[in-house]
């Protein structure tokens, strides 16, 4: 399967509330209009460098449908560009009011914008 992205497994995703405080209090924060990255070192036990994403959206966001939605174009962009990510790192994506009202591709683009922000950033 060269050059095809492979399904996220439980392991590329960061699925504990300590994991999340992890990455919030040791991490570093871009922030775009509708989305807020939070990069950490990672803590794998498994020795892997692959980068780990945790995504949080609230209600502010909209109803349960739309943050559903929301949470599968993000997690459809992190299965997409990991390969791009920096290995050894968690990565938290907060969605903030109105990501619920962009299309695919307006996620995708502004993910992009705060991957290559936090890449430029440090």
């Amino acid at each position: 399967m060269e050059g095809v992205a492979r399904r996220l497994q439980r392991g590329d995703r960061l699925c504990q509330a300590r994991e999340f405080r992890r990455v919030a209090l040791g991490g570093h924060r871009t922030v775009g209009r509708f989305f807020v990255m939070v990069a950490a070192p990672s803590t794998r036990m498994d020795g892997s460098e692959a980068p780990r994403l945790g995504l949080t959206v609230s209600r502010r966001v909209g109803g349960s449908v739309v943050r559903n939605r929301v949470k599968r174009r993000m997690r459809e962009w992190f299965r997409m560009s990991r390969e791009r990510l920096a290995p050894g790192q968690d990565l938290v994506i907060i969605a903030r009011r109105g990501a619920g009202e962009l299309e695919t591709r307006e996620i995708f683009a502004a993910l992009d914008g705060l991957a290559a922000r936090a890449r430029a950033d440090g």
